[in-house]
């Protein structure tokens, strides 16, 4: 099977599997895992930030990088399709208290959300302590969210002495399409949520970057929701090998998905990075007709079908899959 559900199929490399094994290891809970310190020390520099913590899930780290900012009773602002709203069971309302509210439409709407904004008006209304803001933006088809609107955003927040959370799952897709440093968006957000286990092929892993105020705090959030871990060593070191050799790779995945985008009749300039939505008739029977062919697709929709590249699918891998889906769209 050619698997294109998600880039989270990805299987660590032989070499990453290397780097595992010889691991330095210690108890992560009581801070002694130098492997794990390293991991944290490496993406806090990369981000321009204080400190990170290392968490076993992008969910987790989005539970832990939102409550930094937000209480219980308070609200975060997002769009409506965010992976924070749709796609983690809830976790936020249940494990911290906050509310959300959305907005329906780009992943930046600056008029939008200056037209939401609640002020702290006291024992009437609840207040909004923060914006979030997802970058790419699975949901939206993997597309990169501007500098400049971030930078806009940050600007809105700091005026109203609010936070921004920024959930960077696919944040180095984004830094590889645009050439935007790490530092840039790191500088945007008071808190990012960075995943090492879609595009960069670690088998686990995510990290909350913050101040060091934020991460201590984490720490404690981390261990309370049963995410505290011993000699994980083994698995920060296939992040830290993710990080030498991975990232700029990621453009052969926005390669490979603009020429699969080409052959289901979309404009490949139209994809940003590696996810391709398509619209068809009948989501469900194209993946079975896909899977016929052995090649896995995901239905995100009854009409909308996405496909997602990632290092464990080739370029021979990539012009098989173009071909099959060029014959499936057509019977259809």
């Amino acid at each position: 099977m050619i698997d294109l559900r998600s880039d989270t199929v990805t299987r660590p490399t032989d070499a990453m599997r290397t780097a595992m094994a010889s691991a330095d290891v210690g108890d992560d809970v009581y801070g002694e895992d130098p492997t794990v310190r390293a991991l944290e020390e490496r993406v806090a520099e990369l981000f321009g930030k204080q400190a990170a913590l290392f968490t076993p899930t992008g969910s987790m780290a989005n539970v832990l990088a939102v409550r930094s900012l937000v209480g219980v009773g308070e609200e975060v602002l997002c769009e409506s399709s965010a992976h924070i709203a749709r796609a983690e069971l809830g976790a936020h309302a249940a494990f911290t208290g906050l509310t959300m509210r959305t907005w329906v439409g780009r992943p930046v709407e600056l008029e939008t959300i200056e037209a939401m904004f609640a002020p702290d008006m006291g024992p009437f209304f609840v207040p909004t302590r923060a914006i979030s803001l997802e970058n790419t933006h699975n949901f939206g088809g993997g597309a990169v969210t501007s500098i400049e609107d971030m930078r806009a955003v940050r600007r809105f927040a700091d005026a109203r002495d609010v936070g921004v959370h920024v959930d960077g799952a696919r944040i180095f897709n984004a830094h590889v399409a645009t050439g935007t440093p790490l530092d840039a968006y790191g500088a945007c957000a008071d808190v990012l949520a960075v995943c090492l286990s879609k595009g960069l092929g670690a088998p686990v892993g995510s990290l909350v970057v913050g101040t060091a105020e934020a991460i201590a705090d984490a720490r404690v959030w981390r261990k309370r929701l049963g995410g505290g871990m011993r000699q994980v060593g083994i698995l920060a070191a296939a992040g830290l090998y993710a990080l030498d050799h991975h990232v700029a790779r990621l453009a052969e995945d926005h390669q490979h998905a603009r020429l699969l985008a080409d052959a289901c009749g979309l404009d490949p300039a139209t994809v940003d990075t590696n996810i391709v939505v398509v619209d068809v008739p009948d989501a469900p029977a194209v993946v079975a007709a896909a899977r016929e062919h052995d090649v896995l697709v995901s239905a995100v929709g009854p009409r909308a079908m996405r496909l997602v590249t990632h290092l464990g699918v080739s370029r021979d891998e990539v012009e098989t899959v173009a071909a099959v889906l060029a014959k499936v769209l057509t019977r259809r």
